[in-house]
């Protein structure tokens, strides 16, 4: 009982945590509008700077375990969240596009970095705990998300300054991330032992990844061309399009905070492929649909099908070895690579043929779930610390 209180603490803290990354993410997302406006760039550019923070986070994200190794998981965590929130005041700072590239750059290292910490922790804690939470943590960072895109979107709509805005979100996070990393686990490795070095990760982690990168493409692609593909292919109006994404966004969201239920009953293999085959119906009927409503239907079983995967990969890739910050991070670097192809890929393919074309990968994508779910099936790896005394608060 002793130490059945402080892992529950800690389960809320990490929780806490990945909203407040999602809050950051979701705040300079409205303000990429005031960004491009009073640096002076086209969209080109624009493009290219937002292509700066999946670099970012892929050079920076095998690193994290480097860090956790030398000063433990629960200061690193707190770090590099502190530097997340001062980094996301930075892009509105920039005169032009070379610094915006390099705030742009600093923000996903920061990012991606503080995702490794803050997954292995939620990874070591859903072990700690005996039940699947992974998927209700992602679901808070989709809460997060939410939550700072609408608070940017009423900053944007009263005139606020971005800048202003930014540096005031970016302190009041910090605040809060502060105060909850003071109960997360707080995991050290041996005095003697070495730092995980970077490398290669092993097979069984690139095919966890592989399985983890055919749904962020999917929810990458569907984020970025779905009010598109509303607006072009079906017809639709300037709102209806926007309410495509927004349905879309809310589905993950909702899908994520349930999914550990369906996780506990049927495990996460059968849970991805029952979710797999969601996803293929779905990219089928957005390809299929002839009028708004189906589409926005198949966008939304997109989302129920996808959003699951990516929380347990994570959580398999954890479990897969001896190293989880580095397996991780090989997931999350295969992830976030996924990410920053997947927009370009749908519109060149779409400047070729079409977007229903272009969605038909999507769908080829969502059939590589039900293919490759089996390689989520990951025994369960023991603690390597001692609850007693990695758990409690400082």
């Amino acid at each position: 009982m002793g130490t059945e209180t402080p892992v529950r603490r800690a389960r809320f803290a990490v929780a806490a945590v990945f909203a407040t990354h999602g809050a950051v993410s979701g705040g300079l997302a409205t303000r990429i509008p005031w960004i491009q406006e009073h640096t002076g760039i086209g969209p080109g550019l624009l493009g290219l700077a937002l292509a700066c923070p999946a670099v970012g986070a892929a050079l920076a994200m095998p690193l994290a375990g480097r860090v956790s190794h030398r000063l433990g998981s629960r200061a690193a965590l707190r770090i590099l969240l502190l530097a997340l929130c001062a980094s996301v005041a930075l892009p509105a700072l920039s005169p032009g596009i070379a610094p915006l590239c390099g705030a742009m750059a600093l923000f996903g290292a920061a990012s991606g970095m503080a995702d490794v910490a803050m997954n292995a922790l939620g990874v070591e804690t859903e072990e700690r705990l005996g039940r699947s939470i992974m998927s209700g943590l992602h679901g808070m960072w989709s809460t997060g998300v939410l939550v700072g895109s609408a608070a940017g979107a009423g900053a944007a709509h009263a005139g606020t300054d971005a800048r202003l805005h930014l540096a005031v979100a970016a302190g009041a996070l910090a605040l809060v991330g502060a105060v909850v990393c003071r109960w997360v686990l707080d995991l050290r490795t041996d005095a003697g032992s070495e730092p995980e070095r970077w490398a290669l990760p092993p097979r069984s982690v690139l095919v966890i990844g592989a399985v983890g990168a055919c749904a962020v493409f999917a929810e990458g692609a569907s984020l970025d061309w779905s009010a598109v593909y509303l607006r072009d292919v079906m017809g639709s109006d300037p709102g209806v399009a926007a309410a495509c994404t927004t349905a879309f966004a809310c589905t993950m969201a909702a899908a994520r905070l349930v999914g550990d239920a369906a996780v506990r009953r049927y495990g996460p293999v059968r849970t991805v492929r029952v979710g797999g085959v969601l996803a293929v119906a779905g990219g089928a009927l957005v390809v299929s649909a002839g009028s708004p409503v189906p589409a926005m239907a198949g966008f939304g079983l997109l989302g129920l099908g996808i959003a699951v995967v990516v929380p347990l990969a994570f959580a398999a890739a954890g479990r897969s070895g001896p190293e989880p910050s580095r397996a991780i991070a090989g997931v999350a670097t295969i992830s976030y690579t996924s990410w920053l192809v997947a927009p370009a890929v749908i519109g060149q393919v779409a400047a070729a043929t079409s977007l229903a074309v272009s969605f038909s990968l999507v769908t080829l994508g969502a059939v590589g779930l039900v293919m490759g779910a089996g390689a989520l099936r990951v025994p369960a790896r023991e603690a390597a610390v001692a609850p007693a005394d990695s758990t409690v608060p400082r």
